[in-house]
């Protein structure tokens, strides 16, 4: 019997003048979790690297793998640019064919703060362009993106603020999830004396059944895709 799985990766809440005001990660905590790891035997190898901040970024050269970052090479994680056990940069230790064959290992870099920031602002400018170029009157906007390898699902309130949930592709029941995030901001954060409209979401309450609605989510979302494909 084939199992899918079903990822809700993370949650979004942008309020109406574009700032992000909560977001959530839902993927596994373990570090080594969505790594990717090839053994390359020749040199050179078919990737280029370009360094971005600390991390090494693969630019292209290998559509599976670009975008994402450089964390290990054979049994020594990248720290930064840097191979850990040897202080050796990790470019240098590429170049040299005496050194192969070599196993990298690779994984989705990680959003910084300002990173969630730009992107919720961005999203929000998209949002009223979609909106600006309807050819129809009162459009809803941005409601579903789906790339080469997630979704992102969109739910505005009638005040304007944004929720946004980026999921695997065969996720199913995105809008009531989306719905029932609304109710529980309306509750927890709107609700509580201590929060102020349109700021960052800091409450324990909110956090805690965001959780639980999510994980209801994924459950219900792979029992039914299961049951679909039996």
């Amino acid at each position: 019997r084939i199992t899918a799985v079903m990822v809700i990766y993370s949650v979004w809440v942008v309020n109406k003048a574009g700032s992000l005001i909560y977001h959530s990660d839902h993927t596994l905590s373990d570090s080594t979790a969505g790594e990717m790891e090839k053994l390359y035997a020749t040199h050179p190898i078919d990737l280029v690297f370009k360094p971005e901040g600390d991390r090494l970024l693969v630019q292209y050269g290998d559509k599976e793998r670009n975008g994402m970052v450089l964390v290990g090479i054979n049994d020594n994680a990248v720290v930064g640019r840097i191979l850990s056990k040897t202080g050796q940069p990790a470019l240098d230790f590429l170049s040299e064919p005496r050194n192969f064959p070599v196993r990298l290992r690779f994984a989705r870099p990680r959003l910084t703060t300002n990173d969630r920031i730009m992107l919720g602002s961005m999203f929000h400018s998209l949002y009223a362009i979609a909106t600006r170029l309807s050819p129809v009157s009162r459009s809803s906007g941005i409601e579903v993106l789906e790339a080469e390898n997630f979704k992102m699902h969109c739910f505005q309130t009638l005040t304007g603020l944004k929720f946004l949930v980026l999921t695997s592709l065969r996720h199913t029941g995105c809008d009531s999830l989306l719905r029932k995030l609304y109710e529980i901001y309306s509750d927890y954060a709107l609700k509580n004396p201590f929060y102020s409209l349109d700021m960052p979401i800091r409450c324990e309450l909110f956090d805690e059944h965001l959780k639980k609605a999510v994980d209801q989510s994924e459950k219900a979302s792979a029992y039914a895709v299961n049951q679909s494909i039996a």
